[in-house]
């Protein structure tokens, strides 16, 4: 692969679960509430004049509707479950407890200590998702003609596919910060990737003039 592409990688906008700090996951298909559908609005009018060529999103539709806009300008896209959330198993959009926050806190810490097979009970661990971030990488990376690529995909799945881009072990992925709707702007020069734009997230903050 020696041509160049450029990625735009953001994370969906807001859903009520997110809004009350519970665990969503691949397993639950939620929509935006009407924060999320703000975001969706802002990053639209902010990037809407980039020439995107392709739009790849996950299967699930909290994505699709982050960037519907951009979909009705015309702009081709295609849903890959390599961009789906990590499977947080049983712990998927169950209310808060403080066993809940005790178990997430312990699995992430096992995961920063390299301990990258640990998953919940009917869930995914990070390297699962990463041999299917993989295969999503290689169908994205595999059309030269799309230079100006938009991706929306989720939060956890996100961290993990920036440490698949830069070339850093999956135990960093608490490196990269977001929040909803955020983006990550990733080129690629033929060799390697490089973040130029990290959890900017200056599209969302709606001026007062």
């Amino acid at each position: 692969m020696n041509h160049k592409k450029t990625l735009y990688i953001v994370r969906h906008g807001q859903t009520d679960l997110n809004k009350q700090g519970v665990v969503q996951g691949r397993g639950m298909n939620t929509d935006l509430n009407d924060e999320g559908r703000t975001q969706a609005g802002l990053f639209f009018n902010a990037y809407k004049d980039v020439a995107f060529d392709k739009i790849y999103i996950s299967e699930l539709k909290r994505t699709q509707q982050s960037i519907q806009q951009f979909i009705d300008l015309g702009i081709p896209y295609e849903k890959l479950e390599g961009l789906d959330e990590l499977a947080w198993g049983i712990y998927e959009g169950q209310p808060r407890t403080p066993e809940t926050d005790a178990g997430f806190l312990k699995l992430v810490r096992d995961w920063v200590d390299g301990k990258l097979d640990s998953k919940i009970e009917g869930g995914e661990s990070p390297n699962e998702v990463k041999a299917r971030q993989e295969a999503a990488l290689d169908i994205i990376m595999g059309h030269p003609e799309e230079e100006t690529v938009l991706i929306c995909m989720h939060g956890r799945a996100m961290r993990l596919l920036l440490c698949l881009l830069t070339g850093k072990p999956l135990t960093e992925m608490e490196s990269f910060p977001h929040q909803n709707l955020v983006l990550y702007k990733v080129i690629y020069d033929g060799a390697k990737f490089e973040i130029v734009d990290f959890n900017n997230a200056g599209h969302l903050k709606v001026s007062s003039s």
